[in-house]
């Protein structure tokens, strides 16, 4: 053991966490040469040498056993190796989530936007997952469904980890009833004149921009080959003219309505990519049509994006009762 912690400090470090942050987990190449201290620098050039050198000598560097793992060790024969993640100068966000739920197995909470689920880019210990662990004091709390970051609403936890697969099996055998409302404009106003309500399928790929999704062309797909994206969405309020759209001298208020969209498949920012592909971008979409905002700009809180996650409904099975929860958000696209 190096660093100076124990076999059994190491595993209690990677099962509880640090300050309520898990470690993540990075895939060593086969066959490779690097020692640990290399291979990190290379796999994330955005941190500096002296950063993870320190990572090193606290113990929170691990290889797949969860032992602590020095610096010139050469990887060669490791799969993965763990490492808890820290940001300095980590921004505050200005708002909290609500529980609206806990028991034994399970604990929903009502996420704002801008907050993400789990630790990821400039945010660690403003996630909901990490202020959760803490507040509750539950260290082996994990999300059983994920919603972007900048999409508010409700997200379930499992409590323990022997409960977690027999919840998320719910989700892979898309035994959950979810829904969403969304803001974006009218439906004449996109040039392909969507009729309501409707289900849109799709072949969702990543985009060259990683941080985005895009729909397959009808040229890039293979005859036979199967859809992986499929939302219901139906137009149920209009909100033309509101006096919150905030016009200009130059312009008039945009004509916008409420959508509600559930989701059948579950692709990564599946509800923002499927109505923009109906000609009818999200108000507030910082990525779709276009990118508006580099990854390291601060957030504008004053322009959400106008996704919620509204409900949610499954068969618990655990407790062997219904389950159905509402968020108590409601988008403000003034």
């Amino acid at each position: 053991m190096v660093c100076g912690m124990s076999s059994s400090s190491a595993s209690k470090l990677l099962v509880n966490g640090a300050n309520g942050v898990s470690a993540s987990k990075v895939g060593v190449p086969a066959h490779t040469q690097l020692t640990a201290l290399d291979f990190l620098c290379a796999r994330f050039p955005a941190i500096q040498r002296e950063v993870w050198l320190k990572r090193f000598d606290e113990g929170r560097v691990l290889n797949a056993m969860g032992q602590g793992i020095a610096p010139t060790q050469r990887l060669l024969g490791e799969s993965h190796l763990l490492y808890f993640r820290e940001v300095s100068d980590e921004p505050t966000l200005p708002f909290k989530a609500q529980i609206i739920f806990q028991d034994a197995h399970l604990v929903v909470a009502d996420k704002p936007h801008f907050m993400p689920v789990t630790p990821g880019g400039q945010y660690v210990q403003q996630s909901l997952l990490v202020q959760l662990k803490q507040q509750l004091n539950l260290p082996e709390l994990s999300p059983i469904h994920r919603i972007d970051r900048e999409t508010a609403g409700l997200v379930v936890f499992s409590v323990r980890a022997q409960d977690r697969d027999a919840y998320q099996a719910l989700f892979r055998l898309r035994q959950v009833d979810k829904t969403y409302e969304a803001i974006a404009g009218v439906p004449e106003s996109s040039s392909l004149k969507p009729k309501f309500p409707m289900t849109h399928k799709s072949k969702m790929v990543e985009d060259a921009q990683f941080f985005r999704m895009r729909e397959l062309g009808a040229d890039e797909i293979q005859d036979g080959e199967p859809m992986n994206s499929e939302t219901w969405i139906d137009c149920v309020e209009r909100l033309d003219g509101n006096a919150s759209a905030m016009p200009t001298l130059t312009s008039s208020p945009p004509a916008l309505a409420r959508y509600v969209l559930k989701p059948i498949t579950g692709q990564r920012h599946q509800l923002r990519v499927h109505m923009n592909a109906l000609g009818l971008p999200l108000v507030g979409d910082q990525f779709y049509p276009v990118v508006k905002r580099a990854a390291d700009e601060l957030d504008d809180f004053s322009s959400p994006l106008q996704l919620l996650a509204k409900t949610i409904a499954f068969n618990d099975p655990l407790a062997g009762v219904a389950r159905r929860f509402e968020s108590c958000r409601v988008l403000k696209f003034g």
